[in-house]
């Protein structure tokens, strides 16, 4: 029997191209859990075109019918991308933050004590570790986390609370993997970055060279940088996407990590900008 993976958040950027890569895998069953409010249904439509799977429009805050889902279909993994992550809505609305992030997570985790479900991967964020210094780049997990914004602090929560289900229930393991800055989309164009009011730098960029939007704004030009301009580390979906599946692979191994997604080297603002100009003419 195929191992059924559970995806909350599997309408959204990420959990899509996760969704996908495990869906022409081949190797298991997948069941997505989405209230929606990020994600799109077109997209779901999208991947039942490559294979069927169920799919629940619930929101994890409703916790008899998310309860109702595992009975019904038997989880054995969770993989948990659902949850608010805009950095500047965190600072001006922060108990959507941790309601979203934090309670609701609990909600999940509590489920799969009951269930007994002992693989769990996380979808954290590199801004736990908060201001970065540039002699700590290639960042390593040991790093001091210095959250300093609710979104930063509601994923840090969870890691903690993750580690704690873990050291008192030895069959429960997690990964949680904090990602840097991700771009791109899936080569088929089946799937992308839909997100409305995007505020990714390289989608932005690529919106205005297009034309899909007059003019992009640089923030910042005293960076300690060579050209004054923010450094990011990108990471491309399809990479992050394949990432998943070897971490609930190496849930296999009954331990638990946490594991940086990034390439351990950044472009600033300015190099982004651009390539841009120059690929698209």
């Amino acid at each position: 029997m195929k191992e059924k993976i559970l995806v909350t958040g599997g309408a959204g950027y990420i959990g899509s191209h996760v969704v996908k890569q495990l869906l022409e895998s081949n190797t298991c069953e997948v069941v997505v859990i989405d209230n929606l409010s990020t994600g799109f249904i077109k997209t779901i439509k999208q991947l039942q075109s490559i294979k069927n799977f169920s799919f629940f429009k619930e929101d994890l805050k409703n916790l008899d019918k998310i309860e109702e889902i595992f009975c019904k279909e038997k989880i054995d993994s969770v993989l948990h991308f659902a949850g608010s992550l805009i950095v500047p809505e965190s600072i001006t609305n922060p108990l959507k933050y941790y309601d979203n992030n934090v309670i609701n997570s609990i909600n999940l985790i509590n489920l799969c004590q009951k269930y007994l479900i002992h693989k769990f991967v996380f979808s954290s964020t590199a801004a736990v570790y908060g201001n970065i210094s540039a002699d700590k780049i290639p960042v390593q997990e040991s790093l001091n986390t210095q959250a300093f914004t609710p979104y930063g602090e509601s994923k840090l929560m969870v890691e903690k609370i993750l580690s704690s289900v873990a050291k008192s229930n030895e069959k429960f393991n997690f990964v949680a993997l904090r990602y840097f800055n991700v771009a791109g989309s899936d080569e088929s164009g089946l799937i992308g970055q839909s997100t409305l009011n995007s505020t990714h730098l390289i989608k932005v960029a690529a919106m205005t060279a297009t034309g899909q939007r007059k003019e992009m704004e640089i923030f910042g030009n005293d960076y300690d940088t060579k050209d004054g301009t923010c450094v990011r580390d990108f990471i491309h979906i399809s990479d992050l996407a394949d990432i998943h599946i070897k971490a609930l692979n190496f849930l296999n191994q009954n331990k638990s990590e946490i594991f940086n997604c990034g390439y351990g080297h950044g472009y600033s603002v300015l190099e982004i900008v651009n390539t841009m100009k120059k690929v698209s003419g």
